[in-house]
């Protein structure tokens, strides 16, 4: 089994969850595309898995379940903006719909006013 991830996010945004640990990360040449709706999404895979001799057949399943995933979001507004697989699940992180309260947020410094 593999523990490679591959991650898809949406053209325009940011990743909303912590990339895989890695010292670089490579965003693949071909990215996903919704066909209905005109949605991109880059890939991003860990530097030296994305180099690898095996890459192409390892990575194989990583991509048809981001595909499907991507096409299923479709139905929802493509709300959710970043995507992560293993080859087995496809993690969905979805975005805050509103900004935190005063009481979420932390102070910036230690000082009192």
């Amino acid at each position: 089994m593999s523990r490679n991830i591959l991650v898809a996010i949406k053209s325009g945004t940011d990743p909303i969850a912590p990339l895989p640990a890695a010292a670089f990360h490579r965003t693949l040449e071909t990215p996903l595309y919704c066909p209905k709706c005109e949605a991109t999404y880059f890939l991003i895979a860990d530097y030296d898995w994305a180099i690898s001799r095996h890459f192409e057949e390892e990575s194989r399943q990583h991509l048809t379940q981001l595909s499907k995933t991507i096409r299923f979001g479709h139905d929802y507004g493509h709300r959710i903006t970043h995507f992560e697989s293993n080859g087995v699940v496809v993690t969905r992180h979805t975005p805050r719909d509103t900004p935190p309260s005063l009481e979420e947020l932390k102070p910036v410094t230690k000082l009192t006013q």
